[in-house]
């Protein structure tokens, strides 16, 4: 096998995608955008988008991911949007734009029709946190958007097994796909909880940072492997544990954490890369394969099905937001008002990406007796065409469209309170916990030693107060902005000493990268501390953000 093709799709990814952060333009789309011209470069390989790697491979590790950043509180709190979302939804749409697809496109069989609906029902989980992230949506709407990512890829692969079998003769029938959905969706819970708990008690038991990692990197494919190898869904399997793993991180020493945050960072910036890269690599592919349809016939129906993808979003979101809180106090009573911007908004932001593609690839080339899958490569085409349009379409208009309606972002004033209180009760225990400690004679400290345990505390203590106060005229910094600066300038120093040191055979290399390790997490302890942004010129914190 040829690894040169993999390696650069993967560098020329991540060059694009580095180089998007400093532009307006969201990395998903520009990525999409520089594979749709690379794949008429000359000299560029023909990439095919294989789901036997798609799914197994790379849908796991991008949920995994995904999961872990998000917040069990509050998706458990949203619960209900979530569900209507991730299932109702999905199973909506599957059906609803299947049939209007069979009567939109002549010759094209309702159960084939039914199998598109279902290959292009699920917004994007990547696509879908992307663009929350970078637009700083208000909170709710994110956790909303997210928690339907996670989970209607598993509600869209169970209709599309139902579907598929129904179109290529294997007998399915509407009690069999209602029993296929209750195993594959109970199923994969079940086994998430089944795994999370071994797993969490191995991650705590482990005391070396690099076992615990290796752990980390293979828990997506374990969960999504024994899911699947009993016909449940992977995908749920996955994000259970990640969820119940994400929740309880603080149970796992610090030397993991700080590891595994930069190994999943760059897990999945590396595969959200090369997936969105691939997605508008496959233009030749869909072309090639339209068969009697020609392009410009083809062309329509892309921008009928693109409209009817749009529109049943927007049919299913408006009565899903109103009708529940309309009938029902309970719910009225337990979540907050809504107005019509936020339905719109979630309406817009149904992007869909790369699991569509692959299912979509993965539709077999014949039926049971043995003829032709009706209408295949324009089923391919037209999930090719809707996921590039909305992609393009509402990932460029969602900013516009967030500043037209004036929808609040995130109260950083707020915020920063919230943290600074936090900060400060934690700060309270911390101090009591000292005293209590320095009563012990075994704990007993040189006065110098105590009064820097106490300085310690006290600046963490003020250096989030100190962002909601006033800033230096000159630098436009806050007292605690300096004081990490200036923090960064001496470890610089440290360093520069230590190199030099090395370079005149005064101390060895292994000594010197004990000494430089010492140093960054010294000055890592300083960037981290009260800082919410990096500072300027450093990489941002999560996978294309701006």
């Amino acid at each position: 096998m040829d690894a040169l093709p993999l390696v650069a799709l993967i560098a020329a990814s991540a060059a694009v995608a580095g180089g998007a952060r400093r532009t307006p333009v969201p990395a998903p789309l520009l990525l999409v955008a520089v594979g749709l011209i690379g794949a008429y470069v000359p000299g560029v390989p023909a990439y095919t988008l294989d789901p036997h790697i798609v799914l197994p491979l790379v849908l796991p590790p991008l949920l995994h991911t995904a999961a872990l950043e998000s917040s069990y509180l509050d998706l458990r709190a949203n619960l209900r949007p979530v569900a209507l979302l991730s299932v109702g939804y999905t199973l909506f749409a599957t059906v609803v734009v299947g049939y209007l697809a069979y009567l939109l496109v002549p010759d094209l069989p309702i159960t084939a029709a039914l199998v598109l609906g279902a290959v292009i029902a699920p917004p994007d989980a990547v696509a879908a946190t992307a663009i929350a992230r970078r637009l700083r949506l208000p909170g709710r709407i994110t956790t909303i958007l997210q928690g339907e990512s996670l989970v209607n890829d598993a509600t869209a692969i169970t209709a599309y097994k139902v579907a598929l079998a129904s179109a290529v003769g294997a007998g399915a029938t509407w009690g069999g796909g209602l029993k296929e959905f209750a195993l594959a969706s109970i199923g994969g819970i079940g086994v998430g909880l089944v795994l999370m708990l071994p797993i969490h008690w191995l991650r705590r038991h482990l005391h070396e940072a690099l076992l615990q990692n290796t752990l980390s990197l293979l828990i997506p494919f374990i969960a999504y492997a024994a899911a699947e190898q009993v016909g449940a869904s992977g995908v749920l399997a996955v994000v259970v544990v990640a969820l119940y793993l994400g929740h309880r991180s603080w149970q796992v020493d610090f030397a993991t954490r700080l590891q595994e945050e930069a190994v999943w960072k760059m897990v999945a910036f590396l595969l959200e890369s090369a997936v969105f890269a691939l997605i508008g690599l496959q233009m030749p592919v869909v072309l090639r394969g339209l068969g009697e349809y020609g392009v410009g016939e083809a062309v329509w129906y892309a921008v009928g099905v693109f409209a009817l993808v749009v529109a049943v979003r927007f049919v299913w979101v408006f009565p899903a937001t109103f009708l529940p809180r309309r009938l029902s106090a309970k719910v009225r009573g337990r979540e907050p008002d809504v107005d019509w911007t936020a339905p719109v908004i979630v309406g817009w932001a149904g992007m869909r990406g790369v699991v569509s593609l692959a299912i979509a690839f993965s539709i077999p080339l014949t039926m049971e007796d043995g003829s032709a899958f009706p209408a295949r490569n324009l089923v391919l085409f037209l999930t090719f065409t809707t996921v590039i349009g909305t992609l393009v379409v509402q990932g460029l208009t969602l900013p516009p469209l967030i500043r037209l309606l004036k929808l609040p972002g995130r109260d950083t004033q707020a915020e920063t309170l919230a943290e600074a209180q936090a900060q400060s009760e934690a700060s309270r225990a911390a101090e009591d916990r000292l005293d209590e400690l320095l009563t012990d004679e075994r704990n007993a400290l040189p006065p110098p030693l105590a009064a820097r345990l106490r300085t310690v505390l006290e600046r963490r203590r003020n250096a989030v107060w100190e962002r909601l106060g006033a800033v230096n005229e000159e630098t436009g910094e806050s007292a605690d902005d300096t004081y990490r600066r200036l923090s960064r300038a001496m470890i610089e120093a440290e360093r520069e000493v230590f190199v030099s040191l090395r370079d005149a055979r005064r101390i060895d290399d292994e000594m010197m990268r004990t000494l430089l390790r010492r140093l960054d997490l010294e000055e890592a302890a300083a960037y981290r501390e009260g800082e919410p942004d990096p500072p300027p010129g450093a990489p941002p914190q999560t996978p294309f953000a701006p």
